[in-house]
Formats: C-alpha cells, structure tokens, sequence
C-alpha cells in the first residue's frame, strides 16, 4: 500500500482560506534580518498545529478528544524590541502567557485517513483573548513492515490574537514610553500558517507505547495590526505583515494506557526559530476495544 499526496487539494483550500484576507491588509513588510521577523518565526513555532500522536492506521468511526498544552517559549528582550517597522520603540509586550491550551477532535475515516480539529474559544486570560483553529487531514499506511507506520499529513493554524502587545498597562505611565498617557493597546495577531509533513512511527515497548519522528515545511503568513490611542486621541493602526517559508523536525512518544485514553508528548522545532514541547491526554469517545476486536 503506498501513500499518496492526498493532501494537497485540501492545501489549496487552505491557502484561499488562510491567505487571501491577508492581501488585503498592506502594511510594513520587515526584512529577513529585522527583530520582526524573527519574533514572527518563534511565534509561530508554538502556534504549529503539531500531530502530537503516533501515526497509527486510525479505524474508520473513531473519535477521540484531547486536550494539548503547549509550552510558549520566552522571547528575549532583543527580539522583541522592533528594528524596521517601529525602530526606537522598546520592546513589544510578547511573553503574558507561558502555556498555549488547546482542545481537539479527531476522527477516523476509512482508508487509513483522519481529520482533526481544534478551536479555541475568544475568553481573555490575563489580557490574551484568542479565538483560534487548527485543522489537519492525513493517512496513515503500514510502511515495509505492519508495526510500522507512515503518516502524511496537511494542517493548518489560523484565527485572531488579541493582547496588549504594544502598550500595556504598565507602559501608560511611564514618560520615556511612546505609549505614555494613552490607552492601553488591544493589537491583533494572525498566525496564519500551513504546512505539510511526513512522520515514521514504530512500536518501543510494544503497541502500548509507540515512538516516532518526522519532518515538514511550514508556509508562514503572520499578520500583526497595532491597537493604540494615545494622549492626544490619535488612533494608531499601522500593520506588519510577511510571508516565509520554513522547515519542521519534530519527534514524540505515545502511550496507550488501554483502549481509550492516551498520553502524548511531543518536541517541536523550526529550523532555528525556536523549540517547543506539547503534551496532550486524550480519550477515546467512539469505536474503542469492542470496535477494534471486530
């Protein structure tokens, strides 16, 4: 059985999606070597919507939740201090959380397939309001042996941020601050992303605890519009946009602890932008021993 390119219709689909309101929003576009684009590349490492699962041929009706969190690294005060858009402004308001929570939805479909999704509802955590989605689609095949397993998969990461990035609270009062005597800044961040990858997985300590690795390219649209009114009632709305290209490694663990829950970890990196690990419980719902005794 081979594995075919079954993704890429869907990656067309998603590039219409993900990439055409984008064009519509002009705005400053940082080189390669500004402290923008570099604070774009490390964002998007823990924005990735990862496979965090060992690949497994899935039973057609399976359906599990799972419930991911994802750790987001900490952006130095170099990085985050902009040098082309906004040069002479201290540094942007970019570590408020540490952890990035995210539900998901799987399902099984026949043929080896598997869609997955997950969305993030808009409820603001320490000044952080999201309102994101994941979605994926891949197959799974059995690959030169039936314990091991290939995967390839298409996913996406799209929606809004919004936070406090630019003049935070603490920044109104400060005199030397451009954000002094304003309103605090409710910015907007659109990660816009996605990408292909290919996973192995095999069995460690047999079916119950599976290991695996992969690679994948990630197509980067991030989209970040400025939210600020300052002292004299004038509104700044000013845009950072660009688009890369990037390269993904990732590797993990599965453990199945009977047929229906599952604890996964994962490690997550892009090049040289940033590394991030995931963890994730999950359980399945729908089609668990009794369907796989069949």
């Amino acid at each position: 059985m081979t594995l075919r390119p079954v993704a890429l219709p869907l990656l067309a689909a998603l590039l219409s999606v993900v990439s055409s309101p984008a064009r519509a929003q002009q705005g400053c576009v940082p080189p390669e070597d500004s402290n923008e684009e570099k604070l774009f590349r490390a964002l998007s490492v823990p924005m990735a919507f990862g496979p965090l699962l060992a690949p497994t041929p899935p039973l057609a009706g399976e359906l599990s939740i799972a419930l991911e969190g994802t750790y987001l690294p900490t952006i130095d005060a170099e990085t985050a201090t902009p040098t082309y858009c906004r040069p002479g402004k201290g540094p942007e308001n970019v570590n408020q959380l540490s952890v990035l929570p995210r539900p998901r939805v799987r399902i099984g479909l026949p043929g080896g397939f598997a869609a997955e999704a997950s969305w993030l509802p808009p409820i603001r955590i320490d000044g952080v309001k999201s309102n994101l989605f994941g979605v994926s689609v891949e197959r799974t095949v059995p690959w030169r042996s039936p314990t091991i397993g290939m995967r390839l998969r298409a996913h996406a990461t799209f929606g809004t941020v919004h936070a406090p990035v630019t003049c935070p609270e603490e920044a109104l009062s400060d005199p030397e601050s451009v954000c002094f005597g304003g309103s605090e800044s409710d910015d907007t961040y659109k990660p816009n992303m996605f990408g292909l990858d290919l996973s192995l997985g095999l069995p460690v300590l047999g079916e119950s605890l599976r290991g695996y690795g992969g690679v994948g390219v990630n197509w980067l649209r991030p989209r970040f519009q400025v939210g600020f009114t300052d002292a004299s009632g004038e509104v700044d709305d000013s845009k950072v946009e660009t688009n890369l290209t990037r390269f993904a490694y990732f590797g993990g663990l599965t453990w199945r602890l009977g047929s229906r829950i599952a604890v996964s970890g994962e490690v997550y990196a892009q090049s040289s932008d940033a590394v991030t690990g995931r963890l994730a419980l999950a359980y399945t719902l729908r089609g668990g021993e009794a369907v796989r005794s069949r």
